[in-house]
């Protein structure tokens, strides 16, 4: 791979790095692309020298589990060559291993994606193993899956995720289904560094006897796995009238399998966001977190009476639910729909779970470090085990790492995987057992707030909350890195008035707490906590916050959770300032 250009590169030393590697580029388009923007460049045009020193300035590197990018030409961009480097990485890397010669393909349906799979085949093929490429395009969870059931070395799953529509990447898997850790997707960097020149790797074509097509038989073994895994004994349910967006991605053809095959959900599609569409034109960016994302499910969920609304991100490999609040209106009013936070859907799943009994006596529940603690106090009260884990599913479907059973593993940024039948997050098996969860409730005539107040009368008011920034190109991966250095270096006094009483700085890890060296601040505050890191899949800086307010016995939730929430309104304010972004 082009290695990253040095501070103040001459320009000759920049074209000549520019057309090596469109000298080796398989794309005939991103080739000519660079060439003519060398030629620009050459001739005194600015416009285009700047253009090549931003897609020269390093490559894309393994971020969660893979790489990911705008597409466009050069390292720092996704595209063919790219895509083809990477794929001889995972060959090199799963023939050093002890597993089997083989690997499962999975992609969305994001630009791109299609031509990806088609490299990615072509050069695993070639260098001998046995490529399966699942049904197109799929839900990530099913890639997941199918990595572990096919019994294969890796899986690769080209895809995005929530990302804008400009991107595509790809996730890497290892035999067991989980997204690689760190020593692998170091070793398949390398790889691809020692790649030599891609016009040099041999391919297979799409007759090889080692590309194998698979059927839609796979997404049925997954949701036939997925219902034995997720759902409680089979009894009658009370039905669930389900509002649904798939916000334009891959989660609805499955999704509607599901619910068919549960016997107790009726989906209500968001039709405008039904069909998988690389443009996502109806939302700004195609994440459920992202506000006025959900705007069109919350408005149909209204319009067709919903008991729940659900979201998938376009990937599905997780979950959004909303409900409908009746303080604040008519279920006919989408202003009266209330979206839940990560945690709390999180929490109300664990609940769940333990209410509805016959969870192992060594079960264990799992979430980051940047979610609520009250996963902790839940675990406490049932008897489970409980693991806290660095952010992303990378490390969550290691906490297990005696063989506890998994009950629930759950990130606040709506990734959550019910039980070990795969090791990854899943949108489509947390969307059938939050069904379940809201049938339960309704049989017993009581909402989703009542099962969040009953938590908080035993364990207090948690109002968890995000700030982040997003920081793009040079200037703001520099910031980046400036403000985790400053609040490492001169911590704040106090955050929103309340003094910081502790500062943890995972640069070198935490083993008591079997946590590894991270890019993560802690600030324990009275009352309080804010924990501050980079995102791996964006150029952003992210902060999280949690105030937690204890519930007096007969006091009135609330209005504790109406202080709480203040509290959180007044600790995110100050959260730039903090961080010297105001």
């Amino acid at each position: 791979m082009a290695a990253d250009a040095p501070p103040s590169e001459p320009l000759g030393a920049l074209l000549a790095r520019v057309r090596s590697w469109a000298d080796d580029d398989p794309s005939p388009s991103t080739a000519s692309e660079l060439h003519g923007l060398a030629t620009a460049a050459e001739a005194g045009d600015q416009d285009a020298e700047d253009r090549l020193r931003d897609l020269f300035r390093g490559a894309l590197e393994f971020g969660t589990a893979g790489l990911r990018g705008a597409l466009g030409p050069g390292p720092d961009r996704m595209n063919l060559a790219v895509v083809r480097r990477a794929a001889a990485g995972v060959a090199a890397w799963v023939a050093a291993r002890d597993v089997p010669p083989a690997v499962a393909i999975g992609r969305d349906a994001r630009h791109g994606s299609e031509r990806f799979v088609e490299e990615a085949a072509a050069v695993l093929g070639g260098a001998g193993l046995q490529v399966h490429v699942l049904p197109a395009p799929v839900p990530t969870p099913v890639l997941a899956y199918a990595t572990r059931h096919m019994d294969v070395g890796a899986g690769l799953m080209v895809t995005a995720s929530h990302n804008p529509a400009a991107d595509n990447g790809c996730k890497i898997y290892d035999d067991e289904g989980r997204q690689v850790a760190e020593a692998d997707a170091t070793a398949i960097a390398r790889a691809m560094d020692a790649a030599g020149r891609l016009s040099d790797l041999p391919l297979a074509a799409a007759s090889d006897p080692r590309r194998h097509q698979v059927g839609p038989e796979i997404v049925d073994a997954y949701l036939a796995a997925t219902r034995r895994t997720v759902l409680g004994p089979a009894r009658p349910r009370t039905p669930v009238e389900v509002a649904y967006t798939a916000l334009h991605g891959v989660g609805s053809p499955v999704v509607r399998q599901a619910a068919r095959a549960s016997g107790f959900i009726t989906l209500h599609e968001v039709e405008a966001q039904a069909a998988a569409d690389p443009d996502f034109p109806t939302v700004a960016f195609p994440n459920p977190e992202e506000p006025g994302a959900l705007d069109l499910l919350l408005a149909h969920a209204a319009y067709v009476g919903a008991d729940v609304a659900v979201a998938n991100d376009p990937d599905a490999d997780r979950l959004a639910l909303a409900v409908w609040d009746r303080s604040a209106g008519e279920r006919s009013d989408p202003g009266a729909w209330r979206v839940l936070g990560g945690d709390q859907l999180g929490w109300l799943l664990a609940d769940h779970l333990v209410r509805r009994g016959g969870l192992p006596a060594d079960g264990l529940v799992a979430t980051t470090i940047v979610s609520s603690t009250l996963l902790r106090d839940l675990a406490r009260e049932a008897g489970l085990a409980y693991a806290e884990t660095l952010t992303g599913f990378k490390w969550l479907s290691r906490a297990p790492g005696d063989g506890q059973p998994l009950v629930l593993a759950y990130e606040e940024a709506l990734g959550y995987c019910v039980g070990d039948l795969l090791r990854d997050k899943d949108g489509i098996g947390a969307l059938l057992l939050a069904a379940e969860l809201v049938s339960d409730l309704l049989a017993e005539g009581r909402t989703a707030f009542d099962a969040l107040d009953h938590i908080a009368r035993r364990h207090g008011v948690h109002a968890t909350g995000q700030w982040s920034a997003r920081l793009e190109g040079a200037d703001g991966a520099a910031r980046i890195v400036a403000a985790m250095a400053r609040l490492r270096s001169t911590p704040p006094a106090t955050v929103g008035g309340r003094r910081v009483a502790s500062v943890t700085d995972l640069a070198a890890g935490a083993p008591s707490r079997g946590l590894p060296p991270a890019d993560v601040v802690g600030l324990a505050l009275e009352g309080a906590r804010v924990v501050v890191r980079p995102s791996g899949t964006e150029p952003k800086l992210k902060c999280y916050v949690e105030v937690v307010e204890p519930v007096a016995e007969g006091a009135d939730v609330a209005a504790v959770r109406a202080r709480a929430h203040e509290g959180l309104a007044g600790l995110l304010a100050a959260v730039p300032d903090a961080l010297g972004l105001a």
